[in-house]
């Protein structure tokens, strides 16, 4: 058995951080995946944690160092990825802070681990919103209605992508190369199109006399999961999804496609095996 822990957009909510740590000391899971947003945020958190000037290096990095020290040989494999509200200026204290070994930063890597190939990826398509630091057009430079494109919005950094013509597709194309993908996972914060696992609450809406698409997901990243096929994907983004599907999961071919992603106040956390993905189960606490 490969016990794993998936949860995704906690935005740096410190009760749900700690019920998740706690988790970890008690099962003991092999493999801990983080599915992006992480970090605190103004419009998913209002009481900000003030106490942490450096949310990455006085939270997160000292709670993973505290457990790998109590947990000794059992402490998990703990893999990463920043999502479309963490601000990328913060990857530079990820990619520092990963080298005290406590953790592996994923965003556009792969690593192997035993029979399996994990890989990262961050980027989502445009959202309404202005921050661009992880959009992407998805399959083609179509903006839905509504959305901001990837060309205009702020980004907290410089970048010397060619943003105009870089798509997700492109991206993934170039990740996985010309691997076998019979024993991977893909550790995605955006969910895959019109699934169950990227369905948004904007029914009825309508911009400039045109109904607004209710799943907002990657059409490059359900392309590539129905071609590829993978054994396990992981994704978030859409935190109201299962609230209104009823599903956090979903089957892909032979491929099985979990959410973490959650509206409500409780921590979201998948479960599987990932030697048998068909057994897992999601838990709020």
């Amino acid at each position: 058995m490969c016990l794993c822990f998936f949860v995704s957009d906690i935005h740096g909510k410190i009760n749900k951080y700690e019920k998740l740590f706690k988790e970890i000391k008690t099962e003991k899971p092999e493999i801990v995946f983080f599915g992006g947003d992480l970090l605190p945020s103004l419009a998913f958190n209002k009481t900000v944690e003030k106490k942490f000037s450096d949310f990455i290096n006085d939270y997160i990095l000292k709670k993973f160092s505290e457990i790998k020290d109590l947990l000794g040989s059992d402490y998990p494999k703990i893999f990463l990825i920043l999502g479309n509200d963490d601000p990328k200026i913060e990857e530079s204290s990820l990619l520092k802070a990963e080298k005290s070994g406590a953790f592996k930063y994923m965003h556009n890597k792969k690593v192997k681990y035993k029979k399996y190939k994990i890989y990262g990826y961050a980027n989502i398509p445009p959202t309404p919103f202005f921050l661009k630091d992880w959009e992407r057009y998805d399959v083609s430079r179509y903006v839905d209605p509504g959305c901001v494109p990837p060309t205009e919005g702020y980004r907290t950094i410089k970048t010397n992508e060619d943003v105009e013509y870089a798509t997700i597709q492109k991206d993934l194309e170039k990740l996985a190369d010309n691997d076998d993908l019979s024993h991977s996972v893909f550790l995605f914060h955006s969910p895959p199109y019109k699934t169950n696992l990227d369905r948004a609450a904007l029914d009825g809406q309508i911009v400039d006399f045109v109904p607004l698409d209710v799943h907002v997901g990657s059409i490059a990243i359900k392309r590539f999961i129905e071609e590829k096929q993978p054994t396990v994907t992981l994704h978030g983004h859409v935190h109201e999804s299962s609230q209104i599907t009823g599903k956090w999961q979903q089957k892909i071919g032979k491929t099985f496609a979990f959410s973490a992603a959650y509206n409500g106040k409780e921590l979201a956390i998948i479960k599987f095996d990932l030697n048998n993905p068909s057994v897992a189960y999601r838990v709020l606490i």
